[in-house]
C-alpha cells in the first residue's frame, strides 16, 4: 500500500510553537506565532541569534509598498542616484561600465496614459517599466555576484562603494513595490500590496535541510494577510520573478544565468500586509498559476520538483486579532501600519526572554553610518576567518 503520510509536518494554523516573537513599533506591537515544524524551530533559533548578536536591522529596506510613505518615487530616485555616483567614482580594475542616472519616468509610465483594471497593454498608465528595473538588477548582480561567488568588483570596493552596491538592489525592489502599490491605491485600493522585509546586516545564511524544500509545495505562492514568510537571503531572480517581470519569456542562456533557487534561511523574515490572495479563492490568481505552470513545463521545469523552490515557505502568522482587534478590516490594519513604519525592538518570549532594541531611525543623521559600520565589521570578521 502506498504511503500517503506527508513528508514534512503540516503548517496548519493550530500547530504553533509555545514561544512568541514580539515586534515593537512606534506606538504598538504585534506578535508572531511560529509554526511547529523543524524549520520553524531552526528559524526561531537563527532569529534569536540575530537578537543576541545585536545585528542591525536594515530599516531603509523594511516597509515596502506603503503608497503614502514619504519614500516616494522621486525620493527613491534621488537615493538611487547617490549610490550610482559613488559606484561610478570608484576606480575598478578592470573598469566597470559607467551607469547613467535615473529619473522617475524611467521607472513608471505617465499618469496621462490610460489607467484601469484592463490588460496591461491597454491600461499602461502608472504601471512599472520593467526594463529599467531589470537593467538595475543586472548592474547589481554583476557588481556583487552571489553568496557563493562574490564578484571581483565587490572584492575591490571600499566600504562606501560596497554599501552603494547593496543599495542598488534594495532601491530597485523598493521602487518596484512603491509603483505597484501607488497604482493600486488609485485604480484598485483594496488590492494594494504592502509588505515588510526584515533583514539583519551580516545575518549568517544557513543551508535549508532536504526535508525543508517540501514546504515550498505546501504553501506555493499564496499570500495571507499577516503571514510570515521565509526571507530570500541570496542574490538572483526566482523562476516566478522571471515569469512575472519578463512576461513569460522563452528561456535563454542569459536568463538562466540570472536564476537562483532558494537554498538558505537566515533568521530574517517577510510579512504580508496586503489582503489575502490564494489560488483556491481568487480566480485571477488561479489563472496566473495555470499560466505559470504551463510556462514552466514549456521550459522543461518540473512543478513538483521541490529543489526548484517554487513558492514561499510560510513559517508563521501574525496574531492580527491581538494587535488590531477582532473586527479590524484590511484597510484599518493598513492605516495603522502606515503610522508605524519603524521597528523599535524585537523580543523572543519564552522561559528565557531575548530582546534587542533598535533605537536609530531614518530621521537620524547617522543612520547610514551605523549601517556601514555594521557591514564593515562583518566584512572584516569574514576575511579574518
Amino acid at each position: 500500500m502506498q504511503n500517503t503520510e506527508p513528508t514534512v509536518p503540516s503548517i496548519q494554523k493550530n500547530k504553533f510553537l509555545f514561544e512568541l516573537v514580539r515586534v515593537g513599533l512606534n506606538d504598538r506591537a504585534y506578535y508572531i506565532e511560529t509554526y511547529d515544524t523543524p524549520l520553524g524551530k531552526r528559524w526561531l533559533e537563527a532569529l534569536k541569534d540575530n537578537l543576541i548578536q545585536k545585528r542591525v536591522i536594515e530599516k531603509n529596506f523594511c516597509f515596502l509598498g506603503f503608497a503614502d510613505s514619504n519614500r516616494d518615487l522621486n525620493f527613491l530616485c534621488r537615493e538611487l542616484n547617490k549610490s550610482i555616483k559613488q559606484i561610478n567614482s570608484f576606480k575598478f580594475d578592470p573598469p566597470f561600465q559607467h551607469m547613467d542616472l535615473f529619473v522617475a519616468d524611467d521607472f513608471q509610465y505617465s499618469a496621462t496614459l490610460k489607467t484601469g483594471l484592463g490588460p496591461e497593454e491597454e491600461t499602461p498608465g502608472l504601471r512599472l517599466k520593467h526594463e529599467s528595473c531589470n537593467l538595475l538588477h543586472r548592474y547589481f548582480e554583476e557588481l556583487q555576484g552571489t553568496a557563493w561567488d562574490i564578484s571581483k568588483y565587490y572584492k575591490q570596493a571600499d566600504i562606501k562603494t560596497k554599501y552603494a552596491i547593496r543599495q542598488l538592489n534594495n532601491l530597485c525592489h523598493e521602487i518596484e513595490s512603491w509603483i505597484l502599490s501607488h497604482r493600486k491605491s488609485i485604480v484598485d485600493p483594496d488590492w494594494i500590496r504592502p509588505a515588510q522585509i526584515t533583514t539583519f546586516l551580516n545575518a549568517p545564511r544557513i543551508d535549508l535541510h532536504e526535508e525543508d524544500f517540501e514546504l515550498f509545495k505546501q504553501n506555493r505562492y499564496d499570500r495571507e494577510l499577516g503571514g510570515v514568510y521565509l526571507h530570500w537571503s541570496q542574490v538572483g531572480k526566482t523562476l516566478y520573478e522571471v515569469f512575472r517581470d519578463e512576461h513569460a519569456p522563452k528561456m535563454t542562456e542569459a536568463l538562466c544565468s540570472e536564476i537562483n533557487h532558494q537554498k538558505y534561511y537566515s533568521g530574517e523574515f517577510d510579512i504580508e500586509w496586503g489582503d489575502t490572495i490564494t489560488e483556491n479563492t481568487h480566480k485571477f490568481k488561479k489563472q496566473e498559476m495555470d499560466e505559470y505552470r504551463a510556462w514552466l513545463k514549456s521550459n522543461n521545469y518540473d512543478w513538483e520538483d521541490p529543489k526548484l523552490s517554487l513558492g514561499y515557505i510560510k513559517i508563521g502568522q501574525v496574531d492580527l486579532q491581538r494587535t488590531f482587534g477582532s473586527s479590524a478590516t484590511f484597510k484599518e490594519i493598513y492605516d495603522t501600519m502606515s503610522k508605524n513604519l519603524n521597528i523599535t525592538n524585537i523580543k523572543s518570549m519564552s522561559s528565557r526572554t531575548i530582546e534587542c532594541a533598535y533605537p536609530y531611525t531614518l530621521d537620524s543623521d547617522n543612520w547610514q553610518q551605523i549601517q556601514m559600520e555594521s557591514l564593515r565589521q562583518g566584512y572584516e570578521s569574514r576575511s579574518m576567518r
